[in-house]
């Protein structure tokens, strides 16, 4: 190969192998030192970590190191705590996407907006957590069914803040909001009817981390409410309970976890405005 002497003769498999390597003692390392550790040009050390990122081998951190991710700490069979958010929820809105054939989404309150990721059916992966990636939070199913499990100073918050029409269906009344919030609340679903976009219904659920405290949410985007609410809410309820209880470190026989949601179609549509 021309260009580099460190990457003469060298296959890929061969210079991703020497980036995994690096990990193999569990630490963080930056691209500069991965870079070096392996024998790789800063841009070929770049372009393999980010792939494998993607396929969340790697995890870039907050303060932009990177680690091994959640499949390679399981085959060197560490004992790590529960996985994190961030480790887990691009493979629940794999399967979601998958078993639903619709964008599913997984969100995160932020001050009083959502960051969130999303996958699309197809082969393309889940996006990951951005700074530009965040969305109000009054207008979706993941913001309301974040917000009915928040504190109530933040609810006011968002409320004071403005509920903005996006559409000619967003609810803005607060009483309303806080109606829908109490509706979500009783049964665990929250449902928007064209709010966000004028095509589309979003229903969503809360995911509860340990000490049953509200740490995420997830939706699934629909065109009609009437046919596909009943087997979409069946698939969401197992994934978010299914995330639950991974993020309480699949917590046995005694602890306790978050009850069944009771679900109400009649009640449900007081959600979506």
């Amino acid at each position: 190969m021309a260009g580099n002497s460190t990457e003469a003769g060298r296959s890929v498999t061969s210079k991703i192998t020497s980036i995994l390597l690096t990990f193999t003692e569990g630490s963080e390392h930056s691209l500069t030192e991965i870079a070096r550790l392996a024998g790789l040009p800063i841009s070929t050390a770049h372009r393999l970590t980010s792939e494998l990122a993607s396929w969340r081998l790697l995890e870039r951190t907050t303060d932009g190191q990177y680690r091994a991710g959640l499949p390679l700490r399981m085959i060197r069979g560490a004992e790590a705590g529960p996985p994190s958010i961030a480790e887990r929820a691009p493979c629940v809105l794999e399967d979601l996407a998958a078993a639903t054939r619709c964008r599913a989404r997984l969100g995160v309150l932020t001050e009083i907006d959502v960051a969130y990721i999303e996958k699309v059916p197809g082969t393309r992966p889940a996006t990951t957590f951005s700074a530009a990636a965040t969305m109000p939070a009054h207008p979706t199913a993941m913001g309301r069914a974040l917000l009915a499990f928040s504190p109530a100073r933040t609810v006011e918050l968002t409320i004071m803040r403005g509920l903005r029409a996006y559409t000619a269906h967003t609810v803005t009344s607060p009483d309303r909001f806080r109606r829908a919030l109490g509706v979500t609340r009783l049964t665990r679903v929250a449902v928007t009817r064209w709010e966000l976009e004028n095509d589309l219904c979003w229903i969503g659920m809360p995911v509860f981390g340990p000490g049953g405290q509200v740490v995420a949410a997830i939706e699934i985007a629909v065109k009609d409410l009437n046919q596909q609410m009943q087997a979409v809410v069946g698939t969401l309820a197992i994934a978010s309970r299914s995330l639950t209880r991974e993020l309480a470190g699949d917590a046995g026989p005694g602890r306790p976890q978050p009850s069944e949601p009771a679900l109400a179609v009649d009640d449900l549509q007081l959600t979506s405005g």
